[in-house]
């Protein structure tokens, strides 16, 4: 990106995507505007920095992704952990099938589909940043392991381990949930 981005393009491009993610990752609207908007502008203001040497995209969510991080840790510091939404599913990609959707699960089989959609999120909620990031950014953003691991700024190998221990443990989750 060269240090002639047109902001408001920058923005009108990106800004969807940012809180797209940020939606998957806090599970609540109102702290994925929050989060997004953050972002956002902590993107806006190093865009001068970025040296191209990955996808804007992936830049982008390597940024959310730390914001949200940051946040979490700051929110358990301070005693501020909150119960959040269970409505990942809602907005304009509703109809979107995620790949680690519950009734991968054999044991949820009697839950209907907003049962399901709610232990899904449920369960991805629970899972530590690591793992929810991981999962988001490959299951839901469907990114490939080397955006991820530029992303999160990790070797591809540690993306893959972190990826399926996140996927057993989301599992293990989902049978609870369906019990």
């Amino acid at each position: 990106m060269s240090n002639s981005v047109n902001e408001s393009e920058f923005l009108e491009k990106h800004a969807p995507l940012a809180y797209n993610l940020a939606l998957r990752l806090t599970g609540n609207p109102a702290d994925a505007e929050d989060l997004a908007q953050d972002a956002l502008l902590r993107a806006l203001k190093g865009i001068k920095e970025f040296r191209g040497d990955s996808q804007a995209k992936t830049w982008l969510y390597r940024i959310v992704v730390n914001t949200w991080k940051n946040r979490v840790r700051y929110e358990k510091r301070r005693g501020f952990w909150k119960t959040v939404s269970l409505n990942l599913f809602s907005g304009d990609d509703q109809d979107a099938e995620p790949a680690f959707k519950a009734d991968d699960a054999p044991a949820d089989a009697h839950l209907d589909s907003d049962e399901r959609a709610g232990a899904v999120q449920k369960a991805l909620l629970e899972l530590d940043e690591d793992s929810r990031a991981v999962l988001v950014l490959r299951e839901l953003q469907e990114q490939s392991y080397d955006q991820i691991a530029q992303a999160l700024g990790v070797p591809e190998g540690t993306v893959k381990s972190r990826l399926s221990r996140a996927r057993e443990a989301l599992k293990e989750k989902l049978r609870k949930f369906a019990a």
